[in-house]
């Protein structure tokens, strides 16, 4: 079914307002903030979401409903390199879409373990899901390079959004990811370095 041109907008406004959640955080973001990151007065903002908890509670839903309609599939399949690289695909896809989602996804990744409450917590959950992983009693090398991919994935992205073109940047991404998770895909050169000796 085709978007409506108001869900696009919609769609849009959550994925610029959820990159400077996952910049900020939720208590150091301001409504006068967000509606400078879309691009509309305050009041023009509160047309489209009530309050800055709606508006964050609809990034997250937004997150959760395309997150599982995209994954699900991939969740059927056993675990192991096939299953890795659909769910990388999959994922640098919807993450060149939309970044901001993703970010604040990632942000309950990269506060792992600390005191912050995090609302975005579910989202981490879910992306340890789609890799089999349960980061406090998995074997600590997936655990690591699942976290690893997850890290680079994010600032992969944002620099594709930033510096370069995202077609281009594709194929580089899905590959970095894959090779963080422990998979070369065949054809692929090496990313190894060998460190010289000055």
């Amino acid at each position: 079914m085709a978007r409506t041109f108001r869900e696009d907008v919609d769609e849009r406004i959550l994925d610029r307002a959820a990159a400077l959640f996952a910049q900020r955080g939720f208590a150091h973001t301001s409504l006068q903030s967000l509606a400078d990151a879309v691009g509309l007065s305050k009041p023009g903002l509160l047309h489209h979401f009530p309050s800055k908890d709606a508006l964050y509670q609809a990034a997250m839903n937004m997150w959760q409903v395309r997150g599982r309609a995209l994954f699900d599939p991939v969740t059927e399949l056993p675990l192991g390199p096939e299953r890795d690289r659909q769910a990388v695909e999959l994922l640098v896809d919807f993450a060149l879409e939309r970044p901001g989602l993703v970010a604040l996804a990632s942000r309950s990744i990269t506060t792992l373990g600390s005191e912050e409450p995090d609302p975005a917590e579910g989202a981490g959950e879910f992306a340890f899901g789609v890799f089999g992983i349960n980061p406090e009693t998995d074997d600590p090398e997936r655990v690591t390079r699942v976290l690893g991919m997850l890290g680079a994935l994010a600032v992969l992205i944002l620099a594709a959004h930033h510096l370069g073109d995202k077609t281009t940047w594709r194929r580089h991404i899905i590959a970095t990811c894959l090779d963080t998770l422990g998979h070369r895909r065949p054809g692929l050169p090496s990313t190894d370095h060998v460190q010289v000796e000055a």
